[in-house]
């Protein structure tokens, strides 16, 4: 088998992962910001900042999803049935979210339901998406290259602890969105959630970090022995110096530093989970090579994502580039 094209795969995955959490996370995070105020013009403000780019940003989550599917089967076999509930919620949250940001401007005024099914959809969606992590990192029980454990290893106080730091974590993204993305009232309430959500993120980014070398030796082997040591402390370093320019860019009232600083953030995290387990798929028994399709299927799937790659990527751009600067109260795009 050629051994680069797993290499290759695994990191169209990462990617496209990466870019779900950062840009589905900030409209995940308008919903879990959504029960901070009952003003209506405020919820409708909130919800068109995003109503460009939300359902595109989905995207990218079906593109890693059937990537893993198409390049990784036996991962996909052992992965779908140790986390088959925390999964299938998420997926039922998202619907909900989607519906609802629908509906909610059709139903008006009378979408007080959508207003529940869309701030509770994106609660649970990124709840769920970081149990699924959790789970993931914890490890899946793995006999004969098949899924030899129970449908509920994943309910775990380890999971847990990640499905509520994804859900500060997107609702710090949100709330620094919103500060970027709008002026007056809105931006105000969302400059006054921001610390509090970055509070709670430094505390669970803190408590995976020590975690997961405490629990895991192949973490700990990772990260503290030499000479892996001596150049991998400049990752949390730098997590921690990009969280204290955000900290004191949202008291001194920056508009684009927060947002863009806890993008770097989630980037730096993401890195350091990638450090963590690589080369392993399923944690903490198969590799990537060891799940990898055959290459004539990994190469044929590879040139279709090579050539749709850069579509998708133009058309994000575009529409980024098209809606950019700041939406006023009463302006919209819906």
């Amino acid at each position: 088998m050629e051994s680069y094209l797993p290499v290759m795969w695994a990191v169209l995955i990462a990617a496209a992962v990466g870019l779900y959490v950062l840009l589905d996370g900030f409209d995940l995070g308008i919903g879990i910001l959504f029960p901070t105020t009952r003003d209506e013009s405020e919820r409708d403000q909130m919800m068109n900042t995003v109503a460009p780019f939300w359902d595109g940003n989905e995207t990218w989550l079906v593109l890693g999803g059937g990537g893993l599917w198409v390049a990784f089967p036996q991962a996909y076999a052992v992965i779908m049935p140790a986390l088959y509930l925390p999964v299938i919620v998420m997926l039922l949250a998202l619907i909900f979210r989607g519906v609802s940001f629908e509906f909610r401007w059709v139903a008006k005024p009378n979408h007080r339901m959508w207003d529940i099914a869309f701030a509770g959809g994106s609660i649970v969606a990124a709840f769920a998406q970081g149990v699924i992590l959790g789970g993931l990192l914890q490890g899946i029980r793995v006999e004969n290259g098949a899924f030899a454990g129970g449908s509920f290893d994943w309910l775990a106080p380890f999971p847990l602890l990640c499905g509520v730091g994804v859900v500060a974590g997107y609702g710090l993204l949100g709330a620094t969105w919103l500060v970027m993305k709008t002026e007056g009232p809105v931006a105000e309430h969302a400059r006054s959630l921001a610390k509090p959500f970055m509070i709670a993120v430094a505390l669970c980014a803190a408590a995976v970090s020590l975690w997961t070398p405490l629990s895991f030796e192949r973490i700990a082997a990772r990260w503290f022995t030499t000479p892996n040591i001596y150049y991998l402390w400049l990752l949390p370093a730098a997590t921690a110096l990009i969280g204290l320019r955000v900290w004191r860019g949202i008291g001194r009232g920056a508009h684009y530093l927060p947002f863009f600083g806890t993008i770097g953030i989630f980037a730096l995290c993401y890195a350091g989970l990638a450090i963590s387990n690589f080369p392993y798929l399923v944690p903490p028994t198969l590799t990537i090579w060891d799940t990898a399709a055959v290459p004539a299927s990994q190469i044929f799937t590879l040139f279709g994502t090579l050539f749709m790659l850069p579509v998708i990527l133009v058309y994000t751009v575009f529409v980024y580039w098209t809606f950019r600067g700041k939406l006023r109260e009463g302006e919209g795009y819906h």
